[in-house]
């Protein structure tokens, strides 16, 4: 008996727990359910600059860095191969269909130490700062800004897929006084 009221207190704690995180998980995914992860594809006659295969971390709004948006195609961890081409950056993550980001969407391009549930090595991420794509009565509202997080494990596929972007979207440095641990 000295034994079942603590078991019996730590389940209806831990039931309590899950039931809030199980919760917060649907309103986050009902709220981004009409957002649409990216642009449409090109048909495909785009040159490809540089591949680079790694895994994809997380998709966060610009002004609030530690909230995963739940856009389907961008909603979970996967390994991804990311491409650069002349039109834009394609990512083809594992388990969802391709998300293009074009030229003129990509705002930033930095790396990073850290992302909402990710701590690497000093500079371990590539951040990709870009627009949503409009979508009307979407929320997030349309074309608002926002940072996906990738981690390229090779660093000379990393080097190229970073000089690629840079060339096509030569307006997406990262700024100078920009400081992630004050974002």
């Amino acid at each position: 008996m000295d034994r079942a009221v603590p078991t019996i207190i730590i389940a209806v704690v831990l039931l309590g727990v899950f039931t809030l995180m199980f919760r917060s998980w649907r309103k986050r995914s009902k709220r981004d359910s009409g957002t649409v992860a990216g642009y449409p594809v090109p048909s495909g006659t785009e040159m490809v600059l540089a591949v680079a295969r790694g895994y994809y971390v997380a998709t966060t709004p610009r002004d609030t860095p530690l909230e995963r948006l739940f856009i389907p195609g961008l909603a979970f961890r996967a390994r991804a191969e990311i491409t650069a081409t002349d039109a834009g950056v394609r990512l083809d993550l594992t388990g969802t269909g391709p998300v293009f980001v074009p030229t003129d969407a990509i705002e930033l391009l930095t790396p990073a130490t850290w992302a909402i549930d990710r701590v690497v090595e000093t500079d371990g991420l590539v951040l990709l700062g870009w627009r949503l794509a409009p979508t009307p009565g979407a929320t997030p509202e349309p074309g608002r800004s926002v940072d996906s997080y990738f981690r390229i494990i090779d660093p000379s596929d990393r080097a190229r897929l970073v000089d690629a972007i840079r060339s096509i979207a030569a307006e997406a440095t990262a700024p100078a006084d920009r400081n992630e641990s004050e974002v």
